[in-house]
């Protein structure tokens, strides 16, 4: 077996030959990691993602099967080539469609540029998660009932083309205006990517866990629903207790309070920070902050 995988390596080695390689080579070389690094950017955001690790693991499974000389199974893979290749196609269509209108609507170069200084923010700023919390914690103070979804991973765009598009910065006074009572934009969920507010009014899947307590109403389980299909972090305030709760891969944490808000938005914030701030109680200072979110609460 050992002996196989050798030469099956060997046979694949003796046939790779270094080209010379001029400038105009290199220029292509990084023309093309340019546009791979893109199409690879792009997948993450999609729904391309999910099948692309789906292709990889198929791949695998397939290259062993080569080395082992599974005749059958290697038959079978090439027969259905094609017609995955295809059934791919047609799957991916709405997100092929949108990657050629961004290829005229986006400035890639500048987008790649910027793209560093954007890793160490993590997936949104310290403004962003101050504002959210300050627009929390204000509408249950209300009583206005509040769905927001805050995508970190897995893309939400099918969810967002529920929605009216908003495209607009993060602030505690734009949040609180959409779900005033009798606005256009009240009914439905935000959601949030980065730093902005990218869509309103959007339909949610529903929870079907029946350990769910009997008393939630339709914006509770429709807040567990998008946190089990997707790895998004969603704040719901009720519109009956104005109580704020968070849901979070198919779980609900009710009746949060200022600090325990803060902690979730941080860990799914994901900051790359070097070393931790370290807050000094200097003349009572280190309790305003604790003082405050119990106000808040």
């Amino acid at each position: 077996m050992f002996q196989r995988i050798f030469d099956f390596i060997s046979s694949y080695l003796a046939a790779f030959r270094l080209p010379r390689v001029g400038i105009l080579d290199i220029l292509e070389m990084i023309i093309l990691a340019f546009l791979l690094y893109q199409a690879m950017k792009w997948m993450k955001n999609t729904r391309a993602w999910a099948v692309v690790k789906g292709l990889a693991v198929i791949l695998v499974f397939m290259a062993v099967a080569e080395i082992l000389d599974m005749t059958t199974i290697i038959w079978i893979g090439k027969s259905l080539f094609t017609l995955l290749a295809v059934a791919i196609i047609v799957a991916l269509q709405p997100e092929i469609r949108r990657l050629i209108e961004d290829l005229g609507k986006n400035n890639l170069l500048t987008s790649l540029i910027i793209l560093g200084e954007k890793q160490n923010e993590g997936r949104f700023s310290d403004k962003t998660l101050n504002e959210i919390i300050s627009a929390s914690f204000e509408m249950g103070r209300a009583r206005t009932g509040a769905l927001i979804v805050i995508e970190a991973e897995s893309p939400l765009e099918e969810y967002e083309r529920t929605g009216i598009a908003v495209d607009g910065i993060v602030t505690s006074q734009l949040l609180v205006n959409i779900f005033e009572h009798n606005t256009p934009l009240h009914d439905g969920a935000v959601i949030i990517r980065g730093d902005r507010v990218q869509s309103a009014t959007c339909y949610l899947p529903l929870s079907d866990n029946r350990s769910l307590s009997k008393d939630l109403g339709t914006r509770h389980r429709a807040g567990v629903g998008i946190s089990e299909v997707t790895d998004a972090l969603v704040i719901i305030v009720s519109e009956e207790t104005g109580k704020v709760s968070v849901a979070q891969n198919g779980e609900l944490f009710r009746c949060l309070d200022v600090i325990d808000l803060r902690r979730k938005l941080e860990r799914i914030q994901d900051k790359k920070e070097g070393k931790p701030k370290k807050i000094k109680n200097k003349k009572g200072e280190g309790k305003k902050d604790e003082a405050k979110a119990d106000a808040q609460s």
